[in-house]
């Protein structure tokens, strides 16, 4: 397996490895804006379940998972030099929550032939448990549908947990090609001790089974913040994900003034080496999990501060001699390095539902507040005039706002009507929507690719 030594990870023969890749999100816990609908998935296949039946919705998830990642994709990935792919995924794959405790099969099956297509192409894999029982953060990502973490307050949902890492463990204890376990994505703890303390139960639980493999930890708070963390547990891999706002959709000047604060590589540099500083303070490797520009009109001359932003970032990501994943590899043309044609049967059967999204601004990583600013900015001041001490946890007031409105409300009302467009489709035209996503009927994202292939080239 491989293992840690110090600040580095080596492979069996002792050499020194550099895991360098991307991350396969919208896959097995799928995201609006990489895959095209509003709000949870939880809620998006409720609803599509409601207008194709069980059999017909079934049919097309099956097909959408076989197409999403085949070997042309792992193909694709070794071109470019990378050697890893973290493979995100969302426990309602393996368990359903009205029967807890009961394993499905179907999941591990098709976790098991990703990664096994990787292995046959030479890529590591990092399995990412993206979406917990209970929801560890309060955003749309952890397919939450509301603005609570409830994993923290309940041991129910931290026994699920532990459970399926313990199976998973035991499925690849002796994959040499799984290069370890990424326990929790993007945690957000208010006290920090309850992380900790799952934390503890799920390395004895992993460690009972598998001593072997590599334990990946993303920090507190959004995968930032290490206030709180013991000493290194052994065998650790220690991640933080960090996008400054110059690559996000607001973004664009570079390096320029945004959001109060001026924004250039040094500024990039700070930042990464303080959400770092806990793996530089202990000597243990630094991943880098989540990184990369979104590029909202693709390899247009409007994109190239993006693509400066992502340079300083790699540039910093070897100051660092860190592992890095950028997320992510596919999606319907915002932030994928391989993205679905706009002509393809998936994005124009879905067309209506994105542009009442866009209109909106109901996804808070795609869109923009640019038709609603006149009700989230009396809303604002509203709360800062009467409750001028309301500072929820983890971002503050003006994001819950956002959140609230946004990420939920708009997207709550819009899904029926996305799903809807799905419901005279029969079998094979599902299939169509589904292939969309193959990679021979995708583009790469020529400009992001070349970044990427060259800095994958570069040595430690």
């Amino acid at each position: 397996m491989l293992r840690v030594t110090g600040n580095q990870i080596i492979d069996k023969s002792g050499q020194k490895i550099r895991l360098q890749g991307t991350c396969l999100g919208g896959w097995m816990n799928m995201e609006g804006f990489i895959t095209g609908y509003p709000g949870t998935e939880e809620h998006m296949r409720e609803s599509l379940k409601a207008e194709l039946g069980q059999e017909k919705v079934e049919h097309y998830f099956q097909r959408f998972l076989e197409s999403f990642f085949t070997d042309a994709d792992a193909k694709y990935l070794k071109s470019l030099g990378f050697n890893v792919l973290r493979i995100p995924i969302n426990y309602r794959h393996f368990e359903d929550d009205m029967a807890p405790f009961e394993l499905q099969e179907s999941g591990f099956d098709n976790l098991h032939r990703v990664i096994e297509i990787c292995a046959a192409n030479e890529i590591y894999t990092i399995i990412d448990l993206h979406a917990l029982p209970g929801y560890q953060n309060q955003h749309w990502h952890s397919d939450n549908p509301t603005h609570v973490a409830f994993l923290w307050k309940h041991k129910h949902f931290q026994d699920r947990t532990v459970y399926l890492w313990e199976e998973l463990a035991r499925c690849y204890k002796d994959n040499e090609w799984v290069a370890g376990y990424n326990l929790i994505n993007e945690p957000a703890d208010p006290t920090t001790v309850a992380l900790i303390g799952l934390y503890d139960r799920l390395i004895d639980a992993i460690r009972e089974i598998d001593p072997d493999h590599i334990i990946f930890l993303d920090g507190n708070r959004f995968s930032r913040d290490w206030r709180g963390f013991p000493a290194p547990w052994d065998n650790t891999v220690y991640a933080f994900h960090y996008y400054p706002p110059p690559g996000q959709l607001a973004g664009g000047i570079y390096p320029g003034e945004m959001e109060g604060q001026f924004f250039n590589k040094e500024t990039i540099r700070k930042e990464m080496f303080c959400r770092a500083s806990y793996m530089l303070e202990h000597d243990v490797p630094i991943w880098i999990g989540e990184f990369s520009p979104v590029y909202p009109t693709l390899d247009t001359p409007v994109d190239s501060p993006r693509y400066q932003v992502l340079r300083d970032q790699l540039d910093i990501v070897n100051e660092l001699n860190a592992h890095w994943t950028t997320w992510t590899y596919k999606d319907v043309g915002l932030q994928g390095i391989v993205y679905t044609s706009p002509d393809s049967a998936y994005v124009q059967q879905v067309k209506p539902a994105l542009d009442k999204i866009q209109y909106l601004g109901a996804d808070v990583w795609s869109g923009t507040e640019a038709n609603i600013d006149h009700i989230i900015d009396p809303l604002n001041q509203l709360l800062s005039e009467v409750t001028p001490d309301y500072d929820p946890y983890p971002f503050g007031a003006g994001t819950r706002i956002r959140r609230l409105l946004r990420g939920m409300l708009f997207p709550d009302a819009i899904t029926p009507s996305y799903a809807k467009l799905f419901k005279a489709l029969d079998k094979e035209q599902l299939i169509a929507l589904a292939d969309s996503f193959l990679f021979e009927n995708c583009h790469p994202h020529e400009n992001l690719a070349r970044i990427l292939k060259l800095f994958a080239s570069s040595e430690l």
